[in-house]
Order: structure tokens, then C-alpha cells, then sequence
């Protein structure tokens, strides 16, 4: 078993901010992906598709937890190519500077590895790197 990917950064705005971007479906579409059946509520179970791959790779996904401002986690699958289950989690920290900690983690990658070099432990840090860094960092910080 491989060790969790963990993608860390700061954001200058308040946690409040960080999580609306999260879990409200408006703003996760502005930055992230298009997500219709998305709702911050333990249970629900969503599914969306890459737009750059031309629906090619349909995710779906169940909130395991949610704690307001801190964390939000769910499952992440392709039931279209296997059976495995990974899971991805938000965590957020307000710090005394203003500026917010977020960190995703998406643990046991390591299941998709026989789908190829989309599904591998390189691929998804790289995604999840640009998604914090390259997305979400600079639609808050505009």
C-alpha cells in the first residue's frame, strides 16, 4: 500500500470563502468541474465527467464527511473502468494571518494502477497540484 498523495497550500482568503468554493455547485463549477448532483451532505453521491477528455472518464463519488469550514471528504471512483474505490479529502485551516491552509489528499491510488498512466500516482498528484495551485487558488484570489 502506497502513501497518500497530499497537495498543500495557501489561500488569502478565509475559510468561510474556501469551503463555498468546495460545496456551493455554482462555484465548484467556475474553477473546478461541473458537478449538477453535488451537495455537501454525507450520503450524497455524485457524478461528473472531465470536460477536457470529452466525457471519457465519468467519476463518481460519495460524501463520507463534512464538517463545515474544515474538512469535506468523499470516494472517487471510475465505474466505468474498475471497481476500485479511492478517496479524496479537503482539509482547511484558517490561520491567525488571514490566509487559509488547504490541503487535499487522495489515498490509495495505488488501486487504479493497472488503468495506465492516467490513473497513476504521478498523473493524480500532477491533476490535484494544478487543480489547488492553478484553479481553485487563483478563483479565490481574484
Amino acid at each position: 500500500m502506497s502513501s497518500p498523495i497530499e497537495i498543500k497550500t495557501n489561500i488569502k482568503v478565509s475559510a468561510a470563502k474556501v469551503w463555498q468554493a468546495l460545496t456551493d455547485k455554482n462555484e465548484i463549477k467556475a474553477w473546478y468541474f461541473d458537478i449538477q448532483n453535488f451537495q455537501p451532505f454525507v450520503g450524497t453521491v455524485f457524478d461528473f465527467y472531465e470536460p477536457e477528455d470529452h466525457k471519457k472518464y465519468r467519476h463518481r463519488s460519495e460524501v463520507l464527511e463534512v464538517i463545515p469550514e474544515k474538512k469535506l471528504s468523499f470516494t472517487w471512483t471510475y465505474p466505468d473502468f474498475s471497481t476500485a474505490v479511492s478517496t479524496v479529502t479537503w482539509e482547511i485551516d484558517e490561520l491567525e494571518n488571514g490566509e487559509t491552509s488547504v490541503k487535499v489528499i487522495h489515498s490509495e491510488t495505488e488501486k487504479f494502477g493497472d488503468l495506465g498512466y492516467n490513473f497513476s500516482r504521478k498523473s493524480f498528484a500532477e491533476g490535484w497540484r494544478g487543480i489547488l495551485n492553478h484553479s481553485l487558488k487563483p478563483f479565490l484570489e481574484k
